[in-house]
């Protein structure tokens, strides 16, 4: 690969879909993906770096934020009702999260247009996978009047984790991972809709 590709590579489009993954996994849990990216460039994990603008994100005082914040939502998201609110809340906060982390980790582009690129990338692949998210957990409320619901919490818990860690091991790897993901959002949302569904009629 020549050096004009390699730059646009490193500048553009391993960004672009970190940014996607992180966005996507944002979508799931507002604040436990964007801990993950703090600690991750804190400690230069996987080369991981953030642009000048947002590297505020790898100082301890917002890491400890992020972590607090990251708890409170855990716990909060076990509990029935007060998951659907955070849920509900999540179309505003998951958008901006996945935003904040799309943009921070265009560190070879200009601030503005890292921001734009973001907000391009991040907020809409977020919103997506919160109102995905949000399906399932009706359908759990539904099929099991919400004591299933911290079981499918906890799934969520797990598959963010691993989308942020793939992501950024092998960020080109995300639109396998995204499909792979979206696709066990959407039939975990199915079975929990058929078991809530009334037996056929064979009379």
């Amino acid at each position: 690969m020549d050096a004009p590709a390699l730059t646009a590579m490193n500048t553009w489009v391993l960004p672009a879909l970190l940014g996607l993954g992180l966005a996507s996994a944002t979508g799931l849990r507002t604040f436990l993906p964007l801990l993950l990216l703090a600690l991750a460039a804190k400690f230069e994990f996987a080369g991981v770096r953030l642009n000048d603008q947002m590297a505020w994100l790898a100082g301890w005082p917002a890491i400890s934020a992020l972590a607090l914040a990251a708890a409170v939502e855990f716990a909060g998201d076990k509990i029935p009702a007060v998951d659907h609110a955070l849920n509900a809340l999540g179309f505003i906060t998951r958008p901006i999260a996945g935003a904040v982390a799309a943009s921070s980790v265009f560190w070879g582009a200009d601030p503005m247009v890292a921001a734009l690129a973001g907000i391009i990338v991040g907020a809409p692949t977020a919103l997506a996978f919160n109102a995905a998210q949000g399906g399932m957990r009706v359908a759990s409320t539904a099929t099991t009047g919400g004591l299933g619901n911290p079981v499918v919490s906890l799934v969520e818990d797990v598959l963010t984790v691993f989308t942020v860690i793939l992501s950024l091991l092998a960020p080109i790897l995300v639109p396998i991972l995204l499909i792979l993901l979206a696709t066990t959002v959407v039939r975990i949302g199915k079975r929990l809709k058929r078991m809530g569904a009334p037996p056929p009629d064979r009379a």
